[in-house]
């Protein structure tokens, strides 16, 4: 199985094997790591509200996960689960790419994630039609704040994705061994399951 695992802000991919990667232990995933140019996928913060280039920032980057997940053997026809997730501004992303190109055959996990823009901005909705996907938020990020965790949590679920929420009390901007933990079992679970 594939798992596109997209950095935060300011980060890279060799930040996300040494804060996640690296701690799990799943035979058999195939892990992709996106880079963005400049270490960030789009300029404002996730909670702002769009502004065209923003949206345009958006829209490519959206367009970049797209591509990569194309080239990947096996998921454009199913014969392999895949898992998109991220961390930061890259599980705003993993949400984002959901919301336009859910659902797949696989799963969504978005650590510390939220949707891009405020709920008056004009964003995309998909049906995820029980796409397994794990959020999470804590009270003290700084970068993600709690309300915007919950109205994530709110727009997936009437995405009718089907939705595991954890809310870390306490947790700053990081990764936490919950998380790890829970994003280890869905990768266990996915590369069990029998795909056709």
């Amino acid at each position: 199985m594939h798992c596109v695992f997209i950095h935060g802000r300011t980060q890279s991919p060799e930040d996300m094997v040494e804060q996640v990667i690296s701690k799990l232990n799943v035979p058999g995933v195939a892990f992709v790591l996106p880079r963005a140019r400049g270490n960030s996928w789009y300029d404002a913060r996730a909670t702002d509200v769009l502004t065209e280039r923003t949206r345009k920032q958006l829209e490519q980057s959206v367009a970049y996960v797209r591509q990569l997940v194309g080239d990947l053997p096996g998921t454009r026809d199913h014969a392999r689960p895949l898992l998109i997730g991220g961390f930061s501004q890259g599980a705003c992303l993993a949400i984002e790419y959901a919301m336009r190109h859910g659902p797949w055959s696989g799963a969504l996990a978005s650590l510390t994630g939220c949707r891009v823009g405020t709920p008056d901005c004009d964003r995309p909705f998909a049906d995820l039609d029980r796409l397994p996907a794990y959020l999470t938020g804590s009270d003290k990020d700084p970068w993600i704040p709690v309300d915007a965790f919950a109205q994530a949590a709110a727009a997936l679920a009437r995405a009718r994705a089907s939705l595991h929420c954890d809310v870390l009390p306490d947790r700053s901007h990081e990764v936490s061994a919950t998380e790890i933990a829970q994003f280890e079992k869905m990768l266990r679970g996915l590369s069990h399951q029998s795909w056709w």
